[in-house]
């Protein structure tokens, strides 16, 4: 059953995410929200963790070259790819400045669909 409040948006790069706390990457963006996101990790992430994110630009964007958030990991399984793992996170703390850069991003990097 669909939870999801809003449409995930496909993005048209796969933007690295990576652990703040660790500074090791935890996989890349595959869709995002201003509630949650998915990101595609060569390993399988724990669930139920909170996680400090950054999210890297591919080139310098509203004057920032990365973002930062705070976000709660929910699930993951093997991708599509079983090589690899979707792991879907819901966004923690989100500050109205930190809602703008999403919508921000994903009118520049969001597919039309």
């Amino acid at each position: 059953m669909e939870r999801r409040k809003t449409k995930r948006r496909h993005l048209i790069y796969y933007l690295r995410v990576i652990d703040r706390d660790s500074g090791e990457l935890l996989g890349h963006l595959a869709d995002i929200t201003a509630e949650g996101l998915m990101i595609i990790s060569e390993q399988p992430v724990p669930t139920e963790k909170r996680f400090r994110l950054r999210l890297e630009f591919p080139e310098k964007l509203f004057g920032k070259e990365s973002f930062n958030l705070e976000a709660r990991s929910l699930w993951c399984k093997t991708g599509l790819n079983p090589a690899f793992y979707d792991v879907g996170f819901s966004i923690q703390n989100l500050t109205p400045e930190a809602h703008q850069t999403i919508e921000q991003l994903i009118s520049v990097y969001g597919f039309n669909d």
